[in-house]
């Protein structure tokens, strides 16, 4: 991707861009609502973004892996959105959750290319959010707080401003102002918020936690801390090494695992799910009210599988800590291969397609083993 961003002051090579990066072509033809995009389809808006982002100033004078960092997330932004239109039978076209759609599309292109974690994950977030900045600031001031320092732990809100200035300068619309006085505004709440050009600093990660936990929290109060036992939830694709991980790392702790219940009731993946969690959920109950620290072991890929669970951990006075575990693919595929109770190479395919790494604002500690 490096090789492919333009230096400051120079156009991007759309050529070469388009025949290395073969995913910008089913950009091309995907429409768009005219109302918000007279411009043209996505791949002739997705064009008009970079080229505002590397026209600008701003961007020259970024650093090296911030320019890369907001040229990929340009360049990647609207990928999603040939997967999500849907045209209503007025003709009038949308793309709902595009934007998280995205990004996971994104996660999984960038692994693919060999990109690195940091930088990927940086990227991801860019993605998730780049509209964001387009409306926050018409929303409840508290909420729009509480958004504007999410974002901030996983990418830096000034880099997300510039993104959302070039997705505005790159379309042709009612009314363009509007959307670029709306980011000033962004940048101007996130500096009142002591998170524009990095993360919000919170005072320990227990307030963190309660922060996002709990509407309306003051996000620098010290939120006293009642935690009485410590789950390690462990995270990753089937294969990426989660079990050696543990094995290796944490020896001693008491193992809720799918697989090992899974094995136990002697059925493969996807059978008898139910029964499976069901099990599984009596399992930790029982290490929660004990107060006994243990391991969660499973895929949890997803963050709303991940928010259910960590929900029931939180309800007994649990700290957080998840562990995600990450291989290359070659690495991935080679590893469930071995693995007993191997996953099916189109059940891997599916979690990939809706695969969301864990972050800041779910957990008191996010560990990541690169593998």
């Amino acid at each position: 991707m490096a090789d492919l961003m333009p230096a400051p002051g120079v156009a991007p090579d759309w050529i070469a861009l388009e025949s290395e990066l073969p995913w910008l072509n089913d950009l091309a033809g995907c429409p768009h609502d005219p109302v918000h995009h007279a411009e043209g389809d996505v791949l002739v808006h997705t064009r008009m973004v970079v080229e505002a982002l590397t026209a600008s100033d701003a961007w020259a004078r970024l650093p090296e892996m911030d320019r890369l960092c907001v040229f990929a997330a340009a360049l990647l932004h609207d990928i999603a959105k040939p997967a999500t239109t849907r045209i209503d039978a007025d003709g009038r076209v949308s793309q709902p959750g595009h934007s998280r759609k995205g990004a996971i599309m994104a996660r999984a292109i960038l692994w693919r290319m060999g990109l690195p974690f940091a930088l990927r994950e940086r990227i991801c977030t860019l993605i998730l959010h780049h509209q964001i900045p387009l409306f926050l600031i018409e929303k409840d001031p508290l909420e729009a707080r509480r958004r504007a320092i999410e974002i901030s732990l996983g990418a830096p809100n000034h880099l997300l401003a510039m993104l959302a200035e070039a997705d505005a300068r790159g379309r042709i619309c009612r009314n363009p102002q509007r959307l670029l006085d709306n980011i000033e505004l962004f940048r101007e709440l996130c500096a009142e918020a002591d998170c524009l050009e990095a993360a919000f600093a919170f005072p320990d990660d227990h307030s963190r936690v309660r922060f996002f936990e709990t509407r309306g929290t003051d996000p620098g109060h010290v939120q006293h801390d009642d935690t009485r036992l410590t789950v390690t939830m462990l995270a990753g694709l089937p294969g990426a090494g989660k079990t050696s991980w543990l094995k290796r790392a944490r020896p001693e702790l008491p193992v809720v695992g799918l697989d090992e219940i899974r094995t136990g009731f002697g059925v493969d993946h996807g059978e008898i799910e139910g029964r499976v969690l069901q099990e599984a959920k009596a399992r930790a109950k029982a290490h929660l009210r004990a107060g006994t620290d243990f391991a969660w072991s499973g895929t949890n890929i997803g963050r709303e599988t991940r928010s259910q669970w960590i929900g029931l951990f939180r309800a007994y006075g649990a700290r957080v800590r998840i562990v995600y575990v990450e291989t290359d693919e070659p690495g991935l595929r080679h590893g469930n291969r071995r693995r007993a109770g191997r996953v099916p190479d189109p059940v891997i395919d599916r979690m990939i397609s809706r695969w969301e790494i864990p972050d800041r604002t779910e957990a008191h500690e996010i560990a990541v083993v690169l593998r």
